[in-house]
């Protein structure tokens, strides 16, 4: 499988990715997740105003294949829901790392990254399970 992984990003194992924007990070899924997903068809919108803990449910998120949770590499107090994907889930397949974030938390604990991936250590590790 051919995967693309975004420089600059953060990524947890569970295959979500965080772009940290002074102290807010915008959140979705890797390349990895959409391929193993297939397409998507829903996505349930992310509680603005809801506080997350690193790595705890964020929302959940449909595809033919599968119903899987999406959890959050960050902890946070969500403030924006990616509204186009009510109408267009299949934006996460076409651009996962642009048009198809899911989620926008405001940061609690920035240091919280030193438990996510970079992008090298996460094509190593996504490489690594096919």
């Amino acid at each position: 499988m051919n995967i693309t992984v975004q420089d600059g990003y953060y990524y947890s194992k569970e295959h979500e990715w965080a772009k940290i924007d002074g102290k807010r990070a915008r959140i979705g899924i890797s390349d990895y997740a959409q391929q193993k997903l297939g397409d998507i068809t829903y996505v349930d919108p992310a509680q603005k105003g809801k506080t997350v803990k690193q790595f705890d449910f964020l929302t959940g998120i449909e595809s033919v294949k599968a119903a899987s949770d999406i959890y959050a590499p960050l902890s946070g107090a969500i403030t924006a829901f990616n509204d186009t994907l009510d109408q267009s889930p299949e934006l996460i397949n076409q651009s996962c790392y642009e048009d198809g974030w899911i989620a926008e938390i405001e940061l609690s604990d920035p240091s919280e990254t030193k438990n996510l991936m970079t992008a090298a250590q996460y094509r190593e590790y996504a490489g690594g399970l096919e």
